[in-house]
């Protein structure tokens, strides 16, 4: 009876070969395995992936997932299923980074990832975030310029390569990193393009991207693609920072939206694969026939992709992908990758698990209808806070620039860690002067020109109404912007704080950059914040409802 366990599992082995289709002689089978938008999430995400509850299709549940122990594990299991394999990335493997990551310049994520067993990966626009010297400096390795070697061990740099087929440097008209690598499998070849998004310099500080051109995908991809086949190349997969908005679950698409549609629909037919990523969405779709996948975040998900490659020709002739959820229940903890983030924690407790105040309840980061979070209305007060002594009226936040909610622990307290992982990007607040009339303009900026709305946060004493009904550039309800109950006046002239990176125009608020006069620098947003926090002792979720909807 002890020997029962094990003809179970042989019985369910062999039943599961069974089902297996028998692969064609004259075909090779090689697995993909690919992520996204990992953002230096060393340690599973709070929240974990939210999937469908069985027991209910009407309602989702978290499950624990990602991580990167977990993840490498999981990348072990099913590269092991298939000798050809190889593990890729879309790109935002790092910026926006837990503090683990981002106070050593997130060189624990790149040599995390590359213990792991990344080869590939597109460059993505958070990449940039500490600009284009640093992007190679984690290519090559070396200490940092300024801060000199932090780690445990000197920095050898990425064993993966980036790709960045459309990042041109304007002096020598070269891309500057590679814009393929091709990798071969029993003789056939297969060409991996990574490319970001065009739209980069609209979403990174404008320092970061300077001396730069960020080209149109499609047409990077097109023009490479003759220059492939002269070198008998017929497999092509395309590794690009710019996604969608699926309809459905992780693994299904009944529909999908957003800039990679029209981008896959322009690809030379040529292209049989694209791997996809920025949204932070999770989907396996075909567009125009083609499959498109994305992974999610966090190293939530990961990609299996299976491609059969005709041997005669070199061109896939079939490609099929689901996305597995890196479960923690599921995958044990790789010791390679524990080893590493400890030794890296070690070094940052003291500054980590320092305690900066408690939390009467949750700040959550989920926006109401109004589009307002808790979250944003209390770091928008805190930016107030901190800049009063440059005339602060108002504090305008970008609700991309808030990563993580803030919970506390079980008794609410709240480590100077979870303040970093809200706000990570370490932007320093800019206080400038608007009119009325520019303030107006800069809200209707909310809407125009946006691939999806991008509703600011706002502190304290501003309120106004909007209305989905009006047309785009006028959805701001006449007369309802006011400050502290006061009609605010065209002519009449503001102080507003932002940070760096909205002072500047990120996220497409351009008349921050063209408008703002009289510019203050002042302390950074996460100092802000801290400093909002040992004021109050603790702080609650403000009451107040700043923005109405109308429609």
């Amino acid at each position: 009876m002890r020997r029962l366990p094990f003809f179970i599992a042989l019985l369910a082995s062999l039943a599961g070969c069974a089902a297996m289709a028998p692969r064609p002689a004259d075909t090779v089978a090689v697995k993909v395995l690919a992520i996204n938008d990992f953002h230096g999430h060393l340690r599973p995400p709070a929240g974990g992936f939210r999937v469908r509850d069985p027991q209910d299709p009407a309602k989702s549940i978290d499950i624990a997932a990602g991580g990167a122990e977990h993840l490498a594990s999981a990348v072990r299991e099913l590269r092991a299923r298939n000798p050809n394999h190889v593990f890729v990335a879309a790109g935002d493997l790092v910026g926006a980074s837990p503090l683990l990551s981002a106070l050593f310049d997130d060189e624990p994520t790149v040599e995390s990832l590359g213990l792991m067993g990344l080869a590939i990966s597109a460059v993505g626009n958070h990449e940039f975030d500490r600009g284009a010297a640093e992007l190679l400096r984690l290519q090559r390795g070396g200490c940092h310029p300024g801060k000199g070697c932090k780690g445990p061990t000197p920095f050898a740099g990425a064993r993966f390569q980036y790709l960045a087929a459309s990042t041109i440097d304007t002096r020598t008209g070269q891309p500057i990193l590679p814009a393929y690598v091709v990798k071969r499998f029993e003789g056939i070849p297969v060409a991996f393009i990574g490319l970001t998004l065009r739209a980069t310099p609209q979403i990174v500080m404008p320092a970061g991207v300077a001396g730069l051109e960020f080209r149109d995908e499609a047409a990077t991809v097109n023009a490479l693609v003759p220059e492939l086949r002269r070198q008998g190349i017929e497999a092509i997969v395309v590794l690009i920072h710019e996604g969608g908005f699926p309809a459905g679950g992780h693994g299904d698409c009944p529909g999908l939206s957003g800039p990679i549609v029209p981008i896959v629909r322009q690809l030379d037919p040529a292209v049989d694969l694209v791997i996809s990523g920025h949204t932070h969405r999770a989907y396996v779709c075909r567009i125009d026939g083609r499959l498109v996948t994305s992974a999610d975040k966090y190293g939530t998900l990961l990609g299996e992709i299976d491609l059969l490659l005709d041997r005669a020709s070199g061109d896939v002739r079939e490609a099929n992908a689901r996305n597995v959820v890196v479960r923690t229940d599921v995958f044990a903890k790789d010791e390679a990758q524990t080893r590493l983030i400890e030794a890296y924690e070690r070094l940052s407790a003291p500054l980590a698990r320092r305690v900066v105040g408690r939390l009467a309840a949750p700040l959550l980061r989920d926006e109401g209808p109004a589009g307002e979070s808790a979250l944003g209305q209390v770091v928008a007060d805190a930016q107030l806070a901190a800049t009063a002594d440059a005339g602060a009226q108002i504090a305008l936040m970008n609700s991309g620039g808030l990563r993580a909610a803030l919970t506390g622990d079980a008794q609410g307290t709240v480590r100077y860690e979870d303040l970093f992982a809200a706000q990570p990007f370490s932007n320093a607040l800019v206080t400038i002067t608007l009119t009325g009339a520019q303030l107006r303009q800069v809200l209707e900026q909310q809407w125009a020109g946006q691939a999806r709305p991008r509703l600011l946060q706002v502190s304290r004493g501003l309120s106004y109404a909007w209305d989905a009904a009006r047309p785009v550039g006028q959805r701001i309800v006449p007369g309802s912007l006011q400050l502290h109950g006061h009609t605010i006046a065209p002519e009449q002239r503001l102080r507003v704080t932002v940070n760096a990176y909205l002072a500047a125009g990120g996220d497409n608020f351009k008349a921050l950059a063209e408008n703002g006069a009289d510019a203050q620098t002042g302390i950074m947003d996460i100092d802000a914040l801290e400093q909002h926090f040992r004021r109050a002792g603790t702080v609650s979720p403000a009451t107040d409802g700043r923005i109405r909807r109308l429609n």
